[in-house]
C-alpha cells in the first residue's frame, strides 16, 4: 500500500518543487503593484518642481472655443498691428512728398545758377535811402528779396509792397530776421533817397530802398533781366508812368538767384516759398 502510495508522490515532486520556487517572485511583485504610492514618494524632489509646481493649463487660457477659434483665424494681425501699419504708411507718404518737395526746389535753385556769369543778379552800385552806397556785397550773408517799381505808381506797386510787408512778417515769425527786402526804382529822375524813404515807411520798417544814376538803374535792372521803360531825359516834374517787370527775386546768402515769385503767388503762398527755401539752407545765415 505504501508503495502504492509513493510512486505518485514522486512523480508529482517536481511540480511542487517548481511552484514553490516561483510563489516569493510572485509575492514580491504583488507587493510592489500593491503599493504604488511608496516608491513614488521615496523619490527626490528636484529644486525646479519645488520653485515652479506643474501646472495641467497653459500659460494662456481663451474664455471660450469661439474666441479661440477667431484668434487662430486672424493669425499674427490684429487691430493694434493695423493701427500701426495705417500710421506708418501716412508717415512715409508725407516724408517721400516733403523729399520730392525739397529736392524740386534744390533743382529749381541750382538750374538758376549760371555757369561763370549768374543768369540773374550780378555787381552794381547804388544808394540805399540813407544815403549810402549799396552794392551787391551788401545783400550777402542774408536772403534778400529784391523788387523793382518806382514810388508814383498808381496802383501794382502798392498792391506788391502791401504782400512783400506780408511775407516779411510771416517769413520773421517762423525764421526771425533773415529776410532783407529790398526796393530798387525805375524812376531814378524822380525817387531821390528821401523820397523813397518816406514812401516805403507807408509799408514796413524793414524795407530798404535804392536809387542811383540812369545808367546805374539801368546797370542793375540788365543784371537782374528787369525789362523798364523810363526814358533817360525826362525831368523831374513832369508826369509820366514806368512800365516794368513785376517779380520778387529771392536771393540765397551767397547772393545767388534762388526763384522769381510773380503776382499768382499770394502772400500766403509766396511766404511758404521763401520759408521753404530758408529751411533748405544748410550754411550760416545772419540774424543781426
Amino acid at each position: 500500500m505504501a508503495s502504492l502510495l509513493a510512486k505518485p508522490l514522486r512523480l508529482a515532486e517536481p511540480l511542487l518543487c517548481r511552484q514553490c520556487a516561483a510563489t516569493p517572485l510572485r509575492r514580491t511583485f504583488a507587493s510592489i503593484s500593491q503599493n504604488p504610492k511608496r516608491e513614488i514618494r521615496s523619490r527626490p524632489v528636484t529644486s525646479a518642481l519645488k520653485q515652479r509646481p506643474f501646472s495641467s493649463t497653459s500659460t494662456r487660457s481663451y474664455k471660450s472655443v469661439e474666441e479661440a477659434k477667431s484668434r487662430y483665424r486672424l493669425g499674427p494681425f490684429s487691430w493694434q498691428a493695423g493701427i500701426l501699419f495705417l500710421f506708418a504708411g501716412v508717415g512715409l507718404t508725407f516724408y517721400f512728398r516733403y523729399e520730392k518737395a525739397r529736392m524740386a526746389r534744390a533743382r529749381i535753385a541750382e538750374a538758376n545758377k549760371g555757369i561763370g556769369r549768374p543768369l540773374v543778379g550780378g555787381p552794381f552800385h547804388l544808394t540805399d535811402h540813407y544815403g549810402k552806397e549799396f552794392t551787391e556785397q551788401d545783400l550777402k550773408g542774408r536772403y534778400s528779396l529784391v523788387y523793382f517799381g518806382f514810388t508814383h505808381c498808381p496802383d501794382i506797386c502798392p498792391e506788391e509792397l502791401d504782400k512783400m510787408a506780408g511775407m516779411i512778417d510771416k517769413v520773421k515769425e517762423r525764421h526771425g530776421k533773415v529776410l532783407k527786402p529790398v526796393f530798387i526804382s525805375c524812376d531814378p529822375a524822380r525817387d531821390t533817397p528821401e523820397v523813397i524813404r518816406r514812401y516805403l515807411a507807408e509799408f514796413h520798417e524793414d524795407m530798404l530802398g535804392m536809387t542811383g544814376t540812369w545808367q546805374e538803374v539801368k546797370d542793375v535792372c540788365k543784371a537782374y533781366r528787369v525789362y523798364f521803360s523810363t526814358p533817360p531825359d525826362v525831368k523831374p516834374d513832369q508826369d509820366y508812368l514806368v512800365d516794368h517787370s513785376i517779380y520778387f527775386y529771392l536771393m540765397d546768402p551767397e547772393g545767388d538767384f534762388v526763384e522769381a515769385i510773380g503776382r499768382n503767388f499770394s502772400v500766403d503762398a509766396a511766404a511758404k516759398v521763401i520759408n521753404d527755401h530758408i529751411a533748405d539752407w544748410k550754411g550760416k545765415i545772419d540774424k543781426s
